[in-house]
């Protein structure tokens, strides 16, 4: 996966929503024009009280040619089901997939997927139907929300001129909260300490988990989804509304 700024995103899908996903499904549900859009928003979002610990997960993740979701395309996608107890890693998925553009040395290094491994890899459209059959009615966890969202959303934009939104959880943010703000973070700005870092290896390592190869998809999903039950341990509760932790 791939770190940017928000700011550096040039369109954000989410500022066109309101956090009442229940009724932005339904909404959605009947713009879609795409069958296969419509299955997955007729399957719906949970209720936005419901309780961390009654609901079912998918982790996500991505690598991609670059930092672009506009120009840019995805290569490869992890998912991971799991609840707050348990990760069913036998589940698993990985998806190798061929963008419609050049891959970039720069991103190659990054990830190691090179035009050979991709060469008889399908377009992401073969994968849009299982993606989403996976995702529906989940509550999707991925490790830094905008760039996965915008990923999706113009991937399918420019294959079936609709794009896809649904909520997720950010375990970036979630991360970010509980290391910046509060009497550690003014004590931080006080002595002008660094802020931590939240790259997805670094928060693992604050929560003794152990260290994965970076930027495999499937790998990175995994990594996230153990960071979430991490967090919900230490710093939530089971019973915490997810009304309060998605996007």
């Amino acid at each position: 996966m791939f770190y940017l700024k928000k700011q550096e995103l040039k369109t954000d899908p989410l500022q066109l929503l309101s956090k009442n996903w229940q009724k932005t499904m339904q909404q959605l549900e009947l713009s879609a024009k795409d069958a296969r859009l419509k299955a997955f928003y007729q399957a719906g979002a949970v209720a936005a009280g419901t309780a961390l610990q009654d609901i079912h997960y998918v982790a996500l993740d991505f690598e991609t040619t670059g930092l672009d979701p506009v120009r840019d395309g995805i290569v490869s996608i992890g998912l991971v089901p799991l609840t707050l107890e348990r990760i069913y890693s036998s589940k698993a998925q990985s998806y190798l997939v061929k963008p419609r553009i050049q891959l970039k040395d720069s991103s190659v290094i990054v990830h190691g997927i090179t035009d050979s491994v991709i060469a008889q890899a399908p377009d992401l459209e073969q994968y849009i139907e299982p993606l989403l059959q996976a995702l529906a009615g989940k509550v999707v966890l991925v490790h830094h929300l905008p760039i996965e969202r915008a990923f999706l959303y113009h991937g399918l934009m420019s294959r079936i001129k609709e794009g896809v939104v649904f909520p997720m959880i950010d375990t970036l943010a979630l991360e970010r909260g509980f290391t910046q703000s509060g009497l550690k973070g003014w004590w931080r700005s006080m002595t002008a300490q660094a802020k931590p870092s939240l790259r997805l290896a670094d928060c693992r390592r604050r929560y003794q988990l152990p260290a994965y190869q970076p930027h495999h998809a499937v790998t990175d999903a995994m990594g996230c989804a153990e960071l979430f039950q991490a967090q919900v341990a230490r710093h939530l509760s089971a019973s915490t509304p997810v009304g309060k932790l998605w996007s």
